[in-house]
């Protein structure tokens, strides 16, 4: 599974991304939405996990954009801001799901299998 992990927080992006390293998943980080939506223009990636709060573009309008780009990507939100608000219009907007922050790594590995399964046809593994 190739992961497209969107964080401005430099530290906490390492830190999920070796994580998700060591259990085997693909992951490829970005720091700011621009940097996301660059990174999927030029990788595939099977879904994207966003921080909602980001200086400049926030993660909302990341995902938006993705959306309309690539549809075919999932997306997770993530945020260290409860709000309802934003998790409604998150999952309006084609989020897979609006996890809270810090998210323990097995409840992000458990959230990024299921939407990935979900996708695929019924009998693909």
């Amino acid at each position: 599974m190739h992961i497209l992990l969107v964080d401005d927080e430099a530290d906490y992006l390492e830190l999920m991304k070796n994580r998700l390293e060591k259990r085997g998943f693909q992951v490829t980080t970005a720091e700011s939405g621009l940097h996301a939506l660059a990174a999927i223009e030029k990788e595939a990636f099977d879904v994207a996990v966003l921080d909602v709060k980001m200086t400049g573009m926030d993660g909302l309008e990341v995902l938006r954009r993705i959306k309309a780009t690539h549809p075919e990507v999932e997306v997770i939100l993530l945020s260290g801001h409860a709000s309802l608000e934003s998790a409604v219009l998150g999952v309006e907007t084609g989020a897979a799901d609006y996890l809270l922050k810090p998210v323990p790594i097995n409840d992000l590995i458990e959230r990024l299998n299921d939407v990935v399964n979900k996708k695929k046809p019924h009998g693909v593994q």
